[in-house]
This record gives structure tokens, sequence and C-alpha cells, in this order.
């Protein structure tokens, strides 16, 4: 079955305190809240972009959330592949 041929019409939207209850998890393990410093190395093309973007201040907290909605846009396809994959049986 191609993508293009899934009906998601059966499938609930979750709302946003469904979403504000969830807890991260990087495999089995939560993720507790917060942030972490790390040193890393970046493309000074990537930097001079976020930092242009973002008028020089803040550029990494510009970083900080593109990484944060690349990596949600992509856990929810993979979580909406699974629910159709596997069966949706409703809330336990």
């Amino acid at each position: 079955m191609k993508d293009k041929d899934i009906d998601f019409s059966e499938i609930p939207e979750l709302t946003r305190a469904q979403l504000a209850g969830a807890k991260m998890r990087a495999g089995l393990r939560p993720i507790p809240r917060g942030k972490t410093r790390v040193s890393m190395f970046l493309d000074n093309a990537i930097v001079e972009y976020f930092k242009t973007i973002a008028g020089g201040r803040g550029y990494q907290t510009l970083i900080n959330k593109t990484l944060g909605e690349h990596i949600r846009s992509h856990d929810l396809e993979g979580m909406l592949r699974r629910l159709i994959r596997d069966g949706y049986s409703g809330p336990s």
C-alpha cells in the first residue's frame, strides 16, 4: 500500500490536552524536561543562516526550535504509520 492510499478519516485527532500530557521518550526511557548544554561543530553556512534569520541574537534558540519541529513532525508521521499498520483500538 502506498502512503497516498491510506485512509486517515477514522483516526481521531490528538487534542492539545493529550499532547500536553505526553512524555517524551528515547527508547523506553523518559527524557526529563529542561535543556542540556552541548558543544558541537556546525557548518559556518548553517550558523550564519540562523544568525541572519534571528537578527544575530537568539540564533541558538532558533536552531533548537527548528530541530524540535523537525523531530516532532517526523515522530508524528511514524506514530501515525504505526497506528495504521497495527490498528487503532482506542484509548486504553
